[in-house]
């Protein structure tokens, strides 16, 4: 597969966890809802920084290690297919509660907080880099291109930032947040058979690799 192919392949994969509702979701939504849009589009660009930081972190210790441990490589594989159907689990069940966004904080705008709290909440969650960790070891060569090693965590960020921007201009009016509200059920179970299926290609593409 070309690097861009690859390229593609990865965003798509990491676009689906992205968009699965969770502790980064709810931050934003939150910020958007109860202090400004200005507030929600720099929390979107918090969790598009922390997105980069994650990305980097996995590249490094991917490129280091995996090109001279192979057992790490397929035990990397497994762990992150099994977490990540563990995590599409969770969604499955999360699916028919109610999202809590609804709570509000008095005061003026101040997007710097926004900024540092949604970046606090993606750094915190330890869950992102494992995720990450995974798709680059199921979708990435042995031997990186130093292109790939550059677009990726560019692309990371876009994706990231643009995709909780969304969720920010979203929730920031009245009408698509209880759009989103009433689908809530169906969008987490189809996130769930998503992320359920890329965890057991992960699993399977481990095992065939022992």
């Amino acid at each position: 597969m070309s690097s861009g192919g690859i390229f593609i392949s990865i965003m798509a994969a990491l676009a689906v966890g992205a968009m699965s509702p969770g502790p980064s979701f709810v931050v934003v939504s939150r910020i958007a809802i109860s202090r400004s849009r200005l507030d929600g589009l720099a929390a979107a660009l918090g969790m598009g920084v922390g997105g980069v930081v994650f990305a980097v972190l996995a590249l490094a210790g991917l490129t280091a290690l995996l090109s001279q441990f192979e057992w790490l490589y397929v035990l990397l594989k497994v762990a992150g297919g099994a977490y990540l159907v563990y995590i599409a689990v969770n969604i499955w069940r999360s699916a028919g509660q109610p999202l809590e966004v609804s709570d509000t904080v008095n005061g003026n705008p101040a997007p710097r907080l926004s900024f540092m709290t949604a970046l606090l909440t993606q750094l915190s969650n330890p869950k992102t880099i494992i995720v990450y960790a995974s798709i680059f070891a199921a979708l990435l060569p042995r031997t990186v291109p130093l292109s790939l090693i550059v677009a990726l965590p560019l692309g990371v960020f876009v994706l990231e930032a643009g995709w909780y921007s969304i969720v920010a201009l979203a929730f920031s009016a009245r009408h698509p947040r209880r759009l989103y509200l009433a689908a809530k059920s169906w969008i987490d179970c189809s996130a769930g058979v998503v992320m359920a299926g890329l965890g057991l290609r992960l699993i399977l593409a481990g095992v065939s690799d022992r």
